[in-house]
C-alpha cells in the first residue's frame, strides 16, 4: 500500500465502510446522528471530495449504484483491502501523541480498531507525555508565582495546566477501564461490529 495522507474526515469515512457498504448520504446521516461533527467540520463538498479521494487513492470502491423512485442515483462504496490497514495506521499514528487535539480525537473514537494491547501501548505513551509536559508547566507556573509574576499574565498557563491535568486523570481512569473484564474491546471481545447496533443506528438515520 502506498503512502496515503488521510484527513480526520477521511478516517471517517473508513471506519464507516468498516460497518459495512454505504453510500454517501448514509454516511454524513449517520456521522450527524452520532454526532460525530463536533470533531470535524461536515458540508458536503468536503465530504464527497473525501470520498472521491478515498476512491483515487485506492482505499475504497464503487459495489453498486441505486435509485430510489425519483431520487438521484446513490453510488455505494465499499472498503478495499487496503483500506482497514490505512485506518489502523492513521489511529496508530495518532493516538499517542499529546499534540494534535482534533487527530487525537479522532484517533480516540477509533482506537477500537485497534487491539486492546496496542491501543494500551498507545495511551499509556501519550500518558506518559502528559504527565512530563503537566510536570514542567506546573513547575514554571509555580516558580512564576515564587517570583512574584502578577496572576494577570499567568491566568492562560494556569487554564492549560489545569486542563493537563484533568486529561491525565481522565486517560489514567480510561487506562484502568481498559483493563478490567468489563471492558469489551472491538478487536478482542467483539464482532469487528455490533450488527445490531449498526442496523438500529442505520434504520434510524434513514426514516
Amino acid at each position: 500500500m502506498a503512502d496515503v495522507a488521510l484527513t480526520p474526515l477521511g478516517v471517517m469515512v473508513l471506519a464507516l465502510l468498516r460497518e459495512g457498504d454505504m453510500h454517501p448520504y448514509e454516511m454524513m446521516r449517520l456521522l450527524r446522528h452520532r454526532r460525530e461533527d463536533r470533531m470535524v467540520r461536515l458540508t458536503n463538498g468536503t465530504f464527497y471530495h473525501t470520498v472521491a479521494r478515498l476512491q483515487r487513492d485506492g482505499l475504497i470502491a464503487e459495489v453498486g449504484v441505486d435509485r430510489d423512485g425519483n431520487r438521484p442515483e446513490r453510488t455505494t462504496y465499499t472498503l478495499t483491502d487496503d483500506g482497514p490497514a490505512a485506518l489502523e495506521e492513521w489511529v496508530r499514528g495518532h493516538l499517542g501523541r499529546t499534540d494534535g487535539l482534533q487527530n487525537f480525537r479522532v484517533a480516540l473514537g477509533e482506537a477500537h480498531n485497534l487491539s486492546r494491547a496496542e491501543a494500551v501501548v498507545l495511551l499509556t505513551s501519550r500518558r506518559d507525555g502528559l504527565a512530563a509536559e503537566y510536570a514542567a508547566m506546573s513547575a514554571g507556573l509555580q516558580d512564576a508565582r515564587g517570583r512574584g509574576v502578577l496572576e494577570q499574565y499567568l491566568v492562560e498557563l494556569d487554564r492549560y495546566t489545569v486542563i493537563l491535568r484533568a486529561d491525565l486523570d481522565w486517560t489514567d481512569a480510561l487506562l484502568a477501564r481498559i483493563a478490567g473484564d468489563d471492558f469489551p474491546w472491538g478487536g478482542d471481545d467483539l464482532a469487528p461490529v455490533n450488527p445490531v447496533a449498526v442496523v438500529a443506528a442505520r434504520e434510524a438515520v434513514q426514516q
